[in-house]
């Protein structure tokens, strides 16, 4: 046997392959002994004679066809034997092919993740115990020891030179006004709405003189000041009694005025082509200001610290709302029929996807390896796999030797 490097496993099949050896060449001793023992004596020891002879002719033989596959037997360069030294790349290429078409073809394999029913184990997995909690701490550390590795310059790259180019060319105006649309019919914008009244009503409450000083220039030089004081106090109460009224009353006219501005200004950008013209110029010219790179890689370090300190704190509500968002996706998966069938869907085609594109180079493994050992070796560590169950060919063909010498034997007396 070539000189290998064995591990533990590798030292414990050694072992066996040699006590299966030694168990087949004690049994071919015990015939050759018997058969001695028992040489030209008569009557029933002719039969014992007969078994024996024949059991090391077939101990005999099936250890040359044992040997044959991994060296020359006695070191002899006996034809078609050594076969596996001699032919690992053309075996290796067949077992490759072997695997390729019985095991790892898209139809077996995505039949199997079909019975397998992984969403539903995931999901047993998922709600039971603290395997989310695993999950979750897992991922934090990963993620907390990838995040600081990510430096600012790589970031203001990124932004500068793939991210906003990226969106400076892709049209934003059709979408932008879905999502108009859809704040509006959902309703959405009426709590900033709401903040917007609330604030602009108590700004104005306490800036009197500003109001003076934006309506004074405008009266006439003739009137009175007592009456351009009256004029403004009118105007400033007129202005905060109209933002209460807004501000209060949900069905106000102002508050439906908005709506419709707003969701004209939704069906503009998508189908008006002056809007969205006028919205792309705009965004353009957002994205290319020479400060918009630095800020969103400012609004990056910012959520990254954020982020790193969230998820090295074992109380964070982050943490705990991603280890509850990971159970209710396992109580998901258990109760949802409709979901599960999907996630193995999906499952199934994503293996069937790998296999089909990736399996010939997943499987080549196999030759590569094969081809890259030396011969003896490639014979040594196979046969340290597979050498201890050949042996029962050993000892199964002494055993089946010894029974049919004697049948012919019996026969040849008979006749």
């Amino acid at each position: 046997m070539a000189t290998l490097t064995l591990g533990a496993a590798d030292l414990v099949r050694r072992r066996g392959l040699r006590q299966m050896r030694s168990v087949a060449l004690s049994l071919l001793v015990l015939a050759a002994a018997i058969y001695v023992a028992t040489l030209h004596r008569d009557g029933g020891w002719g039969y014992v004679n007969a078994a024996a002879e024949a059991a090391m002719v077939g101990a005999l033989a099936d250890w040359f066809a044992v040997t044959a596959l991994f060296r020359h037997p006695l070191g002899l360069p006996i034809p078609h034997t050594a076969i596996v030294p001699t032919r690992k790349d053309s075996l290796a290429e067949s077992l490759e092919q072997f695997v390729t078409e019985n095991f790892l073809s898209e139809d077996v394999v995505a039949e199997k993740m079909r019975t397998a029913e992984v969403s539903r184990r995931a999901g047993e997995w998922l709600a039971s115990g603290t395997h989310a909690e695993r999950i979750v701490a897992e991922g934090a550390r990963t993620i907390g020891a990838a995040l600081p590795k990510v430096g600012d310059e790589d970031v203001t790259a990124f932004v500068r030179g793939s991210l906003l180019p990226r969106f400076v060319q892709e049209p934003l105006s059709p979408i932008a006004g879905h999502f108009v649309e859809s704040v509006v019919d959902d309703g959405a914008h009426h709590a900033l709405f709401d903040l917007l009244l609330v604030e602009a009503h108590d700004w104005l409450a306490v800036n009197r003189d500003l109001v003076a000083d934006v309506v004074g220039p405008r009266a006439p030089r003739w009137s009175p000041m007592w009456v351009d004081r009256l004029v403004i106090d009118r105007i400033h109460r007129e202005a905060l009694a109209w933002l209460a009224d807004v501000r209060d009353d949900q069905t106000h006219a102002a508050r439906r005025a908005v709506d419709r501005l707003l969701r004209q200004l939704g069906d503009d950008l998508q189908h008006d082509e002056d809007m969205m013209a006028r919205f792309e110029a705009w965004k353009a010219r957002m994205l290319t200001h020479p400060d918009m790179g630095s800020s969103l890689a400012a609004v990056w370090d910012a959520m990254r610290t954020a982020l790193i300190d969230a998820i090295n704190d074992p109380d964070s509500t982050l943490r705990e709302r991603a280890i509850r968002a990971l159970q209710d996706l396992g109580k998901r998966l258990q109760d949802d029929e409709a979901l599960r069938e999907r996630v193995d869907a999906r499952a199934s085609e994503a293996v069937g996807y790998v296999v089909r594109t990736y399996g010939r180079e997943i499987v080549s493994v196999i030759s590569d390896t094969i081809e890259r050992w030396d011969g003896r070796e490639a014979a040594a560590r196979i046969e340290l796999h597979v050498g201890r169950d050949l042996q029962f060919i050993r000892i199964n063909g002494t055993v089946v030797g010894a029974l049919v010498g004697l049948v012919i034997h019996t026969v040849s007396q008979l006749l």
